[in-house]
């Protein structure tokens, strides 16, 4: 037995003074217990050290130290002569963490999750934390609407001081809304507000949109948009009083009562502008859209005091505050509604930042600033950077940001984050077009070759249709003025059978230099030069008026062709834009020594609006008109324009809509297009049911085309009333491959000889 001079010097209540002992030097520490943890690391948190004097002060430091290391569950010191024994009991480590039972999400996202908070394999098991776990997952059903959940651990001693961890969830069925009310509204009825909320009573597409299911975030956001509702309309006084969310006892339906308070109607009796007005009041005043006797309105208050601010940020007031302050009148029920306006110091931009751009060079992304290094500030300046940034097509995503420099109060850093686009420089690929054919691809792209912003391009193309040698190279910046130049050299080889069009063969090969001129932000003029060789072929299936061209024009053609172009863009990106348009005027001419004279006019017109922050309406138009001049009396037939398909009217075969050649004798008559074509459509664009709604390469549409192609050299003239007419819905994903089309379309006024296709796609797949 040991010496009678052990002697216990704390265990449980560290302020009890029953165990008082007489303090004593230290002349050795002993350590008792540890079975994985290092004696160091008790040396390290222990307090006090060999030949320090040890009292009850520094017992109880001692305690709470090792306590708080968390690897102890029971902590002893005793004294044993000059000797200090600490024992201690470890607590034990996690050998293993199941999970089961969970459909809701993934075991991989919850068991990183518990790996965040320290409950996993290798650490010291808490049971505390357990705990907190296990109400952390009831909370986080509980916003899934999922009320019944329940939620099993068990602990199970293993060899070694081990334990395993096996969390069984029970996730129930999520409860359903059954009925909301809104109690004190007598303006406006329960349906017309109702309308108004994310959540409702079950419907017959909750399934899909999950509506029915209670969330507290849904309702605070419901809530708010009550309030809008009201405050828009002209009651400021409107209120919510309470709310009140009540579960039945079976945990599966849901009530929401709330209750308000709607108030009385106000207009605007006066709009005043007051504080340092910076610019001419006159100026200022043509921003606000609020006006003089109209109800009262927060949305529209709130749009005035942004166009303010906004207009301030063009000056370099970047920290402008623009306080909408209403003076209400009870007896008039009027609001006197004052925009103070704060200016604050003018800013400075000091440096323009840069990142995620690991490909491509800094200066390719500086010379498409429009906001400078040393000058005020413009917000008008750093958007127009950030949307020039987005129309190269480079970046999936472009971010800016103006954070104030530290210790100063008039300079900002602008910081642009890019996430960059797959460049896809070496590309082979095989494919299958319903329109092209089985299709074989090697090429050399970039459209950002090297990190540069030019284009290089090197390509080999082989279909049913075409077989087409390339090369193409474009400087986007050939001066510093932002003139591009570009270059082309291309052979094809064509036969027409495989195209649904009449039957015939050409071989061309040619070249072209075109230049690039910007007149504006928006606008760009490009005039090119182009030599082309055009070899044509009849065959034994040809019809009459391909075989009488070739009697009358031989089947050889030089053609020197002059072609220009105005385009204005104002789209805010190049890939799946979401506002602006793009208007294109453009003409091909062949020029005098050509052995064929002829012309093409054609204009475009894209236009986009956002309907809501992932939904966009587009329309498109497209008009093409061509003739011949000199002594060629018509447009030659290998230049008319074709309709249908894919990239036109959907639900129509390709190029199968217009005029039909006059067909050899037990044939049957082939599209022969036409020197007139008309195209356009009206397109709801929204992310697919699946996957992430931020995916910027893939999206979902609804569309109605329309379009057709007229002869008016044959005496097909345009007519409205021969327009086709289809509607369906699309996918449409931006690959390595390009662009590719999957669509669904159900022609609406098809007539006899039309050739219809319903499910149109273009697909391929690298490897």
């Amino acid at each position: 037995m040991k010496s009678v001079g052990r002697v216990l010097l704390l265990a449980g209540f560290l302020a009890a003074k029953a165990w008082a002992f007489e303090p004593f030097v230290v002349r050795d520490i002993r350590v008792e217990g540890l079975q994985r943890i290092a004696a160091g690391t008790i040396f390290n948190y222990l307090p006090v050290k060999v030949g320090e004097t040890f009292d009850e002060a520094r017992s109880a430091e001692a305690i709470r130290a090792l306590f708080k290391t968390g690897y102890f569950s029971d902590v002893r010191l005793e004294r044993e002569g000059g000797v200090l024994v600490v024992s201690v009991v470890e607590r034990p480590a996690i050998a293993d963490v199941s999970i089961s039972g969970n459909k809701e999400m993934a075991s991989e996202q919850l068991l990183d999750a518990l790996k965040q908070i320290g409950l996993a394999e290798g650490r010291v098991f808490d049971r505390s934390l357990l705990d907190k776990v296990e109400q952390e997952l009831r909370r986080l059903y509980f916003s899934l609407g999922k009320y019944a959940v329940q939620i099993q651990s068990t602990v199970t001693p293993l060899e070694r001081n081990r334990v395993g961890i096996a969390i069984d969830i029970s996730e129930g069925r999520a409860a359903r809304i059954r009925q909301i009310n809104i109690v004190g509204n007598k303006i406006f009825s329960d349906k017309e507000l109702l309308e108004e909320f994310q959540l409702s009573p079950t419907t017959l597409f909750s399934f899909y949109t999950k509506n029915d299911q209670y969330s507290r975030e849904k309702l605070a956001a419901d809530l708010e948009t009550l309030r809008s509702y009201y405050l828009d309309r002209g009651y400021i006084n409107f209120n919510i009083e309470s709310t009140q969310v009540s579960i039945t006892p079976d945990k599966k339906d849901i009530y929401i009562t709330v209750n308000v308070s709607e108030g009385d109607q106000y207009t605007i009796s006066e709009i005043r502008l007051a504080g340092d007005l910076v610019l001419p009041e006159e100026e200022l005043r043509k921003l606000v859209v609020a006006e003089q006797g109209a109800l009262f309105s927060r949305k529209v208050v709130t749009e005035s005091a942004n166009k303010i601010g906004e207009r301030l940020g063009h000056e370099g007031y970047a920290f402008a505050n623009v306080n909408t302050i209403p003076e209400i009148e009870k007896e008039t029920k009027q609001v006197a509604v004052t925009f103070f306006i704060d200016p604050g110091k003018r800013a400075y931009v000091r440096r323009i930042n840069f990142a995620g751009n690991t490909r491509t060079h800094d200066d390719v992304l500086r010379r498409e600033m429009r906001q400078l290094e040393g000058a005020w500030i413009s917000t008008e300046k750093v958007e127009r950077s950030r949307t020039r940034l987005e129309r190269l097509g480079y970046f999936e995503k472009v971010n800016v940001e103006t954070p104030a420099v530290p210790g100063t109060p008039d300079q900002v850093d602008v910081n642009f984050s890019v996430v960059e686009r797959p460049s896809g420089s070496l590309l082979a690929g095989a494919g299958f077009s319903q329109s092209d054919g089985l299709l074989i691809n090697l090429s050399i792209t970039q459209d950002n070759f090297l990190g540069t912003g030019r284009r290089v391009s090197a390509t080999f193309n082989n279909s049913d249709i075409n077989t087409i040698y390339s090369f193409s190279y474009n400087n986007p910046y050939y001066t510093i003025d932002g003139v591009s130049r570009g270059f082309t050299a291309y052979f094809r080889e064509t036969d027409a059978d495989e195209a649904n069009i009449s039957r015939y063969l050409t071989d061309v090969f040619g070249g072209s230099v075109i230049f690039g001129i910007p007149l504006s932000e928006d606008d760009t003029v490009r005039i090119g030069f182009g030599y082309e060789n055009t070899d044509l072929k009849s065959t034994p299936r040809s019809p009459d008026e391909i075989t009488n061209f070739i009697a009358e024009n031989g089947s050889q053609f030089n053609t020197f062709s002059l072609t220009g172009s105005w385009a204005r863009d104002s789209r805010n990106r190049a890939i799946f834009p979401t506002r602006g348009s793009v208007r294109r005027v453009s003409a091909e001419v062949a020029l005098p020594g050509s052995d064929l004279l002829y012309y093409k006019l054609n204009y475009r017109h894209e236009w986009y609006y956002p309907l809501t922050e992932s939904v966009t309406l587009s329309l498109n138009g497209e008009l093409g008109y061509g003739d011949g001049y000199g002594d060629t009396d018509a447009l030659p037939f290998f230049k008319n324009y074709y309709a249908g398909g894919p990239r036109s009217v959907r639900g129509f075969k390709a190029n199968t809509l217009g005029p039909r050649d006059t067909p050899a004798v037990n044939e049957e008559s082939r599209p022969f297009g036409g020197n007139v074509r008309t195209v356009g459509n009206i397109e709801l664009i929204f992310p697919p049911p699946f996957g992430d709604k931020d995916n910027q390469s893939l999206r979902a549409s609804a569309f109605i085309d329309a379009g057709n192609v007229f002869d008016t050299s044959r005496g097909d003239d345009f007519d409205l009333g021969e327009l086709r007419f289809s509607a369906g819905v699309g996918i449409m994903w931006f690959s390595p491959l390009g662009p590719l089309t999957f669509s669904l379309a159900q022609p609406l006024n098809d007539k006899d000889g039309d050739e219809t296709e319903v499910f149109q796609f273009t697909l391929g797949t690298s490897f």
